[in-house]
Order: C-alpha cells, then structure tokens, then sequence
C-alpha cells in the first residue's frame, strides 16, 4: 500500500469521526505495510479529553503488538498533531510521521511549540507534512462551518 492509500485510510477515520460528531480526525498506524490500529477523534463519546485519533492509534498499536515502543512504525493523521500528541508520538519512538493538514492554532510539529525541535525532545520522527492536505483541510472546515450554522 502506498502513503496516499494509507491516508485515504485515514480520512475515512475522520469522515467517521465527523458522523460522530467529533472533530473530523482520523490516523492509521503501519508497521512493515500492515495497518496495526485506525481510528478517530473519541473525545466526546468517551468524555476523555485525551482521545485524540493518534493517542487512540498509539494506545491500540501498544496493546496489539505487546510493547510500548513502536519503532519502526509509521502514523498518517489528516491534522498536525497537537503538543500532547507529539508528546505520545515521541514516547512511543513513531518513526515516520505523515499528516495533511497543518494547524496554526493547535499543531505543534510545523507551528506553535514545534516539539521534536526542543531540546528536551527524546525522539523525533520524520516528519512529512501535506499528506492529501486539501482533502483533509476540506473536511476539517466543512464540519465547523457546519457547526456554526
């Protein structure tokens, strides 16, 4: 499979998270090509404030593989992650990270504290930004044009 299939994986996450009612995030976890854990944002059915989309991936990857690092392992997510996911992603040593949409108000890996740059940083992934950015982007305002109307 290929990035952009992977990440097709990921926006169907999001596109179900959005039905949900959460905020339309999705992330898949790949290890040697095989996908380990998908999910979306759970914030609001789990009245957990931590259940991002990746903090979900993470956690599921961990219990699956029987391990608490997943070096070698790879995460698609359709939004930068935030400052407590970045945390996670380096924690578990997430090789490749992939997203597509960036966010100036939230993300924390290309905007505001940029985690993997600080030097109390343990582990960065690679970083690869713009994943399938418009259609990620797309669904992200959709939902909260929505949600003003």
């Amino acid at each position: 499979m290929r990035r952009q299939n992977y990440m097709e994986l990921a926006l169907e996450e999001a596109r179900g998270a959005a039905a949900r009612g959460e905020v339309p995030v999705g992330a898949v976890l790949v290890s040697d090509g095989v996908v380990v854990a998908r999910d979306g944002n759970r914030t609001r059915e789990t009245h957990d404030p931590t259940a991002h989309a990746e903090m979900l991936v993470i956690r599921a990857a961990c219990r699956s593989l029987g391990q608490e690092r997943l070096t070698g392992c790879d995460l698609y997510v359709t939004l930068e992650p935030c400052a407590m996911c970045a945390g996670a992603l380096s924690f578990a040593r997430i090789r490749r990270l992939y997203y597509g949409t960036g966010d100036a108000k939230g993300g924390a890996v290309d905007n505001g504290p940029r985690f993997f740059a600080q030097p109390t940083c343990h582990h960065a992934p690679e970083v690869y930004p713009g994943i399938a950015e418009e259609a990620s982007a797309t669904l992200l305002r959709g939902f909260f044009q929505q949600k003003r109307s």
